[in-house]
């Protein structure tokens, strides 16, 4: 496998040199990174069973089949993995199991406090479940250390979360894997609620979002997903709306006070969340795989060993559902934005021309090589258009270019 491997990372590097890709930079730099995620993906499907042959001839298909095709093959790869992952816990946690073992007593609860009902749940009553409440299922009492153990013997791996390795003071917490996994592997899922262009403004803190929030990420369709609702998850399987009270501490120096900024300010108020469009999805909160949003950028002069993915999770799969970390902001209704430099504008309700399914337009971090017991790096690629913080070092400063401009 070493050797099919050492294959796959030549090809990785011709192909981000083709010219076949588009030639817009932005659109260049998604389709290198989808043709990375085709063979990162693909080899870790292969298996251990995989043979030279099987490796060339996956090659050779991501020198001649169109972006489209691969990103749909990338979606197949990843939802394979997250349907083993979803069939692993639900047999773990399902109360009819005899097989797992009780609980060992060296383990300890979780920060986050006894098991809870969510914001919500307390705001509709703390009795009977109301006609639109949806009923959440009983399952085993594990915890959520006990249930990562599980998945771990199960799976080979789980994440966790402790303390950053990284030399700097902001580091923090960073997202650490127990266990090995290949390359093409899926780490994490980046949890938490995904705003789409149409609702950018009740994300909290608009315009100035990432003043006291480092959780967003952006998918390069224009989704927002916000992971600081989610947390450290939670010790249940429980209704989550994703309610929370962000602490906004405006930057009032002297640069964010200049004229352009004042504009932002009055042209840009954030809306109140008046839409939420959903009361909220019984989640399992105790899911040892919704750390993605922990990983750090890592250090001047390591690389990073996992990247982003864009999956688009299909509602239809509604035993997987209660395992995607994700809640979506605003009405179900599909809205059309177009995009024009760095502003979104809507363009009215539209219907899927295809007819596909209705998604959930999430992300994972998916293993660019194999791990064993090591912290998880993932390459933030800031924009070089806005002051960056002292921590970070580029590790490609024309990626960066490419994936804003």
């Amino acid at each position: 496998m070493a050797f099919l491997f050492q294959k796959f990372q030549e090809a990785v590097k011709a192909l981000a040199k083709n010219r076949m890709f588009a030639r817009d930079p932005r659109h260049l730099q998604f389709e290198a990174d989808i043709n990375r995620l085709f063979l990162y993906t693909s080899y870790n499907r292969l298996g251990n069973s995989a043979e030279e042959n099987d490796a060339d001839e996956i090659i050779e298909m991501a020198n001649k089949a169109s972006v489209k095709d691969q990103q749909k093959q990338v979606q197949e790869n990843i939802h394979f993995q997250i349907k083993n992952m979803c069939k692993i816990m639900d047999e773990i946690l399902r109360v009819d199991n005899k097989n797992i073992p009780d609980p060992p007593s060296s383990i300890p609860c979780s920060q986050n406090g006894p098991r809870r009902r969510s914001g919500l749940s307390f705001a509709i009553g703390k009795g009977t479940p109301s006609a639109n409440e949806p009923v959440v299922p009983t399952t085993q009492p594990l915890t959520c250390s006990e249930l990562s153990q599980c998945l771990m013997d199960r799976l080979g791996y789980a994440p966790d979360i402790k303390p950053s390795q990284i030399p700097h003071e902001e580091a923090g917490q960073g997202l650490f894997l127990n266990g090995e996994a290949d390359v093409g592997a899926i780490i994490a899922f980046y949890p938490g609620m995904i705003y789409s262009p149409a609702y950018y403004r009740y994300i909290p803190g608009y315009p100035r979002v990432d003043a006291s929030n480092s959780y967003l990420i952006t998918r390069y369709d224009g989704n927002v997903i916000n992971a600081q609702p989610w947390g450290t998850g939670g010790e249940t399987r429980e209704l989550w709306d994703g309610f929370y009270h962000p602490q906004y501490n405006p930057d009032t120096s002297e640069e964010t006070g200049r004229g352009s900024d004042r504009m932002w300010r009055m042209l840009s108020k954030p809306l109140e969340a008046s839409n939420r469009g959903t009361i909220g999805e019984v989640l399992e909160r105790r899911n040892p795989l919704a750390f993605g949003h922990f990983a750090n950028h890592p250090p001047k002069g390591i690389a990073p060993n996992v990247m982003v993915c864009p999956y688009d999770f299909p509602l239809t799969e509604k035993d997987m559902r209660v395992y995607i970390p994700n809640l979506i902001y605003g009405d179900e209704e599909s809205i059309t934005m177009r995009r024009f430099g760095t502003f979104w504008f809507r363009l009215g309700s539209s219907v899927d021309p295809d007819g596909d399914s209705p998604v959930l337009k999430t992300l994972v971090l998916v293993a660019t090589r194999a791990l064993c017991n090591e912290e998880v790096f993932l390459n933030y690629r800031l924009s070089n258009q806005k002051r960056r913080p002292a921590w970070y070092t580029p590790v490609d400063e024309e990626e960066d270019k490419r994936r804003w401009s």
